[in-house]
């Protein structure tokens, strides 16, 4: 049977769920709370890690990176054997898993150890998300009810990231930053007691065996790739990246030929043959950079440069982030009426103005130009996110759900390392280039001013008040000199993103090419 008939059955078989279809995606909804509550609460405690545990300018990236790195690796074999072993049973062990490693990296006493507290729980967070949007997958199999369950879905993740800087802020004001991590074991517990009730188990039904040198593959692929893109970002064509990417691309084709070969392969690359899948995928990477991006060197001009405290800067990017929310809502009517190819580059058109705000600007001091330039972006990304998603799962019979939800997230954490690794290696190398430092500074305190913003902050608070001053202005003039050029890279990105919606992205399913 061909991908095609397959989705014409399913769409045919379509039925409406009830009132526990939708208490399920309550309970789905707890782990994509957690998720991005983790990821804007982490960018605001950045700046308090740095101070307390004063890592390298390249250990601050590993530790935004190193969950999203492990994630991204892992992501399709976790949801190739969600497909076979059970897409809630993976859910319930990488609940567990993230909870316990949660609640002990909260207390880790070096870069080091939370660095390697962060790769373990990309082990688990593997497990998490492609089972989320695989199951909604397999619960709401009418288009128009999922159209609305994925919008309530990438809502809840923007709610989440609202959510975190508040949230995040007064904790990190009253507590140490291990605090954040402690976030998961509240929001975990209800979804080990609720899932077994209320979320039906599904998994593929003819899943064949398991694979074992496709899932070699598959690592080796990703790993040298991210690994690859991180070296790029810092260090430039000089270091291993060239020979990583090589690498990985080499494992890459033999991991597409065995694909191609086996009948019942781990990822099935008639997927990709789908314009509409590809499309979306990369339109959701590219998306996720610009947004990663903004939020890692907006968190830390906010309390760094600006001298807001960590709930302060939250309250000033929650608009944006509400923005998300609404907009991803308000575009499931309009997505059953307008193609796509035209949603999407109209809503990533608001993204683009926000960074071009941003990069326009003399200044990044102006707080108000922030937030309104986030605010824009966030309507941009909250629109495209949740078409793209739809798309991909619609792209996809349901008995591969688990397969196509984690290309998905793939996509997605690739994009967060992308976004922190290039627009903050870049934004890192500039800092660097344009730091201009006093006369008369300490060699010690030099060296720290040199790595990070941070560094130069907490080594000014031993100076004496001239040169404590003088070095915060200099750290400060050299970090938003590189905001700008980031801001200019964002903003292609963004262009890139919107080119590719238009030229890929079709008519809906919907329209006259619909199957129902």
């Amino acid at each position: 049977m061909t991908l095609t008939q397959e989705l014409r059955i399913a769409d045919a078989e379509a039925r409406p769920v009830g009132a526990r279809g939708w208490a399920a995606l309550t309970v789905l909804m707890l782990p994509v709370l957690l998720v991005s509550v983790d990821n804007t609460v982490l960018s605001f405690a950045l700046p308090s890690i740095a101070l307390d545990l004063a890592p390298t300018s390249i250990q601050q990236l590993w530790i935004v990176d190193a969950y999203p790195l492990v994630l991204a690796s892992l992501l399709v074999t976790m949801g190739t054997l969600g497909d076979r072993v059970g897409r809630r049973r993976m859910l319930l062990i990488g609940a567990t898993g993230f909870a316990a490693v949660s609640a002990v990296a909260g207390f880790a006493p070096t870069a080091v150890l939370l660095i390697a507290g962060r790769a373990l729980l990309g082990v688990f967070g593997a497990m998490l998300m492609p089972s989320t949007l695989s199951l909604i997958r397999s619960i709401f199999s009418d288009r128009d009810q999922r159209r609305l369950a994925i919008a309530i879905w990438a809502a809840m993740f923007s709610a989440g990231s609202a959510l975190g800087p508040i949230v995040g802020g007064l904790l990190l004001e009253r507590f140490a930053w291990g605090s954040v991590f402690l976030l998961a074991v509240p929001v975990l517990v209800p979804l080990l007691v609720l899932a077994p009730i209320l979320v039906p188990e599904s998994r593929d039904p003819c899943p064949g065996r398991i694979d074992a040198p496709s899932i070699v593959l598959s690592l080796a692929t990703m790993v040298p790739i991210v690994y690859a893109i991180k070296e790029l970002a810092v260090d430039g064509l000089a270091s291993v990246a060239p020979v990583l990417f090589a690498v990985g691309a080499g494992f890459g084709v033999l991991f597409v030929r065995r694909q191609l070969r086996l009948e019942a392969p781990m990822l099935d690359m008639a997927l990709f043959r789908r314009g509409t899948f590809t499309g979306a995928i990369l339109v959701n990477l590219l998306s996720v950079v610009a947004l990663v991006g903004f939020l890692y060197f907006v968190a830390q001009h906010l309390q760094l440069v600006v001298g807001l405290s960590p709930f302060e800067s939250g309250l000033a990017l929650v608009p944006g982030l509400v923005a998300m929310v609404v907009s991803g809502l308000v575009v499931v009517p309009i997505a059953k009426r307008v193609a796509p190819r035209i949603v999407v580059p109209s809503a990533l058109a608001f993204s683009l103005l926000g960074y071009v705000l941003v990069a326009a600007s003399t200044s990044s001091a102006d707080l108000g130009l922030l937030v309104v330039a986030f605010v824009s972006l966030g309507v941009g990304v909250g629109m495209a996110e949740t078409i793209s998603n739809e798309l991909i799962l619609s792209s996809a019979p349901p008995s591969k759900a688990g397969a196509a939800s984690a290309v998905s997230e793939t996509a997605y954490e690739l994009g967060a390392v992308l976004g922190t690794a290039i627009l903050g290696g870049i934004l890192a190398a500039l800092y660097r280039t344009n730091l201009v430092l006093p006369a008369g500074l300490p060699t010690g305190a030099a060296d720290a001013a040199r790595e990070t913003l941070a560094g130069a902050v907490a080594a000014s608070h031993g100076l004496e008040p001239g040169l404590a001053t003088a070095l915060q202005d200099a750290a400060a003039t050299a970090f938003d000199a590189g905001v700008g050029v980031a801001a200019l890279m964002g903003a292609g990105l963004v262009v890139v993103a919107a080119v590719v919606a238009a030229t890929t992205l079709g008519p809906s399913r919907d329209d006259g090419s619909s199957t129902r």
